[in-house]
């Protein structure tokens, strides 16, 4: 799929990870942008050190739709340990309140729940990968110290109860990107009043992506073991990525204006909506955006490899 150089392949397309427990998504990363020899490589959304789970990572020109999967909806199970608050929110940080919990029975919970589904407003953690003037909000954090931060935005789909006992519960959450899984354990503790943090956190879908497409480590080493055509076959094409956009193809000419980054139009229209180009063979060319009277805007067009 790709020649190699001293630079790496030309390789695309999209492996989904099952990310293991106490490493950070970017060292997953890197080791996954060695084991497969390529050029480029980026992840579309870091999971915590504490979580597990579903880590897309795009080799190559899969990068240009690397943003618009980190923009796609996620779905985590979590358990949150009530009684204790940390100063990051899970199990990862120092231990900086004890206080008692109340008696809570499933009819509390179920009752507790359904304010946190809807539009929320959330103000991110200071141990988040935020940047504030450059630095990475965790960074300052470590270092004592605290930053402003502005509430966003989030949307919380779903919220389904797993399990509970008297000092912890599991919940199933559906919500949009940006989404703080450790401020929102908080936020319920509170409303349970208590406190409480993350010690379990294991994403199962992201962009559509879930746990069933995810590889764990050990099993994309040993497909590197048995040469890179093993490897290679783990890869999911990058055009299948965003099935939910319309599919629009173009004629020759049309495709020769598109790499030249400039407009075309159609006779299929979608007004306002972002869509995947394809030539007249079905192979894909990139993500565009329809305007008005079928006009389409190139937004990101993969790079043709004429090596290879």
């Amino acid at each position: 799929m790709g020649r190699r150089n001293k630079k790496g392949r030309n390789i695309t397309g999209i492996v989904v990870i099952d990310k293991p427990k106490g490493r950070t998504s970017n060292h997953v990363l890197q080791q996954i942008k060695r084991t497969f020899d390529a050029k480029k490589a980026g992840h579309t959304g870091s999971l915590d050190p504490l979580a597990t789970g579903v880590l897309p990572i795009c080799l190559g020109e899969a990068t240009k739709v690397s943003q618009y999967l980190l923009d796609g909806d996620k779905c985590y199970q979590v358990t949150c340990k009530l009684g204790v608050t940390t100063d990051s929110g899970d199990s990862d940080g120092n231990v900086v309140a004890k206080m008692p919990i109340p008696e809570i029975t499933e009819q509390i919970l179920y009752a507790v729940l359904p304010s946190f589904i809807g539009q929320q407003q959330q103000v991110p953690p200071m141990y988040s990968a935020l940047k504030f003037q450059g630095q990475p909000l965790y960074k300052l954090a470590r270092q004592g110290i605290e930053i402003e931060r502005k509430a966003r935005t989030v949307n919380i789909y779903d919220i389904i109860l797993i399990s509970f006992t008297s000092d912890s519960f599991t919940l199933e959450v559906k919500c949009s990107k940006g989404t703080y899984i450790r401020t929102l354990v908080e936020d319920i503790s509170a409303s349970l009043s208590t406190g409480g943090h993350v010690i379990a956190l294991r994403r199962l879908e992201s962009a559509g992506y879930t746990t069933e497409q995810a590889i764990r480590i050990e099993s994309i080493q040993e497909c590197a073991d048995e040469g890179i055509n093993a490897l290679d076959k783990l890869l999911l094409p990058t055009e299948e990525a965003l099935p939910n956009w319309p599919r629009i193809e173009a004629d020759d000419e049309q495709v020769l204006a598109l790499r030249c980054g400039q407009q075309i139009k159609v006779e299929q229209k979608y007004e306002g909506v972002q869509i995947r180009l394809f030539d007249r063979l079905g192979i894909f060319l990139g993500l565009g955006e329809m305007s008005q009277k079928g006009i389409i805007s190139p937004k990101r067009v993969f790079v043709v490899d004429e090596s290879s």
